[in-house]
């Protein structure tokens, strides 16, 4: 009875220490032999009932003992196993003694036996005292171990997730940026295709202004050629009759020389007009040299109202040119300084346009092209116009890239944004506006020369 005892309070204390120590998590291997205590008990049990092994009853305290200092043992690292230790080792000491006194001495063991079943018992009160209260112990640091686990899980969790919404966020940012960067593409596409009809445009407006002027000197090589054709065939009949007129001749002659000179003259007029339609035309090297100021705003001027009027021949305004010797010849890109004049006097004409289709029969549309050198190393050009003028609220943004005034489709917005980066950055001047609404505006180029 006393052996079925023993059993059933090693297996619950076993079971206890297992659980407290938590031996399935940290010794697995061992834990396997620790679980199979009741199989063990079992067949001790067994054999101790057999006459020639009933001593065994007397070793099952000691051989659980023992199977417990192992455990402590393999868990010497571990804070519960020392708790644990504590309670066990007193125990085994009195239990060591106890043998070996008894072995060695036995009277005296016996003399003092109940001093040493005493100690026994004391050690045995004490391993159960202490082993409550490391059993507390430990469950309360074991509960406090997986708080602390279940909080790292939930921080791992919570991480995990956090790197997930920062993968989602990147990947929507990635593809937010592929968007903007297609969407950029293709807002510098449409850009450069603006810059491009604006150029077209600006084209198309000097074209028909050339047109308008090539016309004048082709119809004179026309006329005086049909005249030279005329006075071939008199001089050729002149010259067949039997009594030869020599005034009649030289004076044919003379006259055909006369008509070739001016054939020769309109003709490299009409040449030196497509040249510079030419050099408008092609894009520009950016190579500044130099150039007559006053000429290229005069023939810039020319070629604006004559580009008007090819539009509309009831177009009529008056062109004003005052300009100072003293400008002379500046370094500039002829071609782009040209492109900027061109837009400039078309829009002044295009507000004395708008305007004389408003103001009374009386109201006169000019357009004046001035320039002065302002000191030496500064000269100035001003456009001004008596047209419509521009409202006060939008003068701030009339250079901004795509603002306009004009209707949809008869402008980009672009033209004086353009002329203004080629006054400022391509040749270091400076460009303003003066206008009041209803009154006119001037268009004033500073640049250095």
């Amino acid at each position: 009875m006393k052996l079925i005892v023993s059993i059933l309070f090693a297996a619950f204390a076993i079971e206890v220490i297992r659980k407290t120590a938590e031996t399935r998590r940290l010794i697995p291997e061992w834990d396997k032999v620790f679980s199979k205590i009741w199989l063990g008990s079992i067949i001790f049990f067994g054999l101790a009932q057999l006459p020639f092994l009933k001593f065994l009853g007397d070793w099952y305290g000691e051989i659980i003992y023992i199977a417990l200092l192992v455990t402590i043992y393999l868990l010497r690292e571990h804070r519960s196993a020392r708790l644990l230790a504590v309670a066990l080792l007193p125990l085994g000491v009195v239990v060591v003694v106890n043998h070996l006194v008894r072995f060695i001495a036995p009277s005296f063991y016996a003399d003092l036996k109940a001093f040493f079943e005493s100690s026994a018992a004391f050690a045995g009160l004490w391993m159960y005292g202490f082993g409550i209260y490391a059993t507390i112990q430990n469950n309360r640091d074991r509960k406090q171990r997986l708080r602390e686990e279940e909080k790292i899980r939930q921080e791992a969790a919570k991480k995990a997730e956090l790197e997930h919404l920062v993968v989602e966020r990147t990947t929507e940012l990635t593809s937010q940026k592929e968007t903007l960067e297609k969407a950029l593409a293709e807002l510098k596409a449409a850009q450069a295709q603006l810059v491009h009809s604006e150029k077209m445009a600006s084209l198309g407006e000097l074209t028909a202004g050339i047109a308008h002027e090539i016309q004048n000197p082709l119809n004179f090589v026309n006329n005086f050629s049909e005249l030279s054709v005329e006075l071939a065939a008199e001089l050729q009949e002149a010259l067949g009759s039997e009594a030869i007129d020599r005034d009649l001749v030289a004076e044919l002659v003379e006259d055909l020389i006369k008509n070739q000179e001016k054939i020769n003259y309109h003709g490299k007029r009409a040449s030196n007009i497509v040249t510079g339609m030419l050099q408008h035309a092609r894009t520009s090297t950016g190579k500044k040299e130099p150039t007559d100021l006053n000429a290229l705003a005069d023939e810039y001027l020319r070629l604006s109202y004559h580009g008007l009027r090819a539009k509309d021949k009831s177009f009529n305004a008056k062109m004003v040119a005052e300009f100072d010797p003293a400008v002379g010849t500046i370094e500039v890109v002829a071609q782009d300084l040209g492109r900027v004049l061109l837009n400039l006097i078309n829009n002044a004409f295009y507000a004395v346009w708008k305007k004389r289709e408003q103001a009374p029969a009386d109201y006169d549309p000019t357009v004046t092209v001035i320039s002065r050198r302002l000191k030496p190393g500064t000269v100035e050009i001003r456009i001004k116009d008596n047209g419509t003028g521009i409202p006060d609220s939008l003068r701030s943004k009339i250079f901004q890239p795509f603002f306009t005034t004009k209707p949809t489709g008869q402008g980009t917005g672009l033209g004086l944004s353009l002329a203004y980066d080629i006054v400022t950055k391509g040749h270091g001047g400076k460009m303003k506006v003066e206008s009041k609404e209803g009154e006119g505006t001037e268009m004033v180029i500073t640049l250095p020369g």
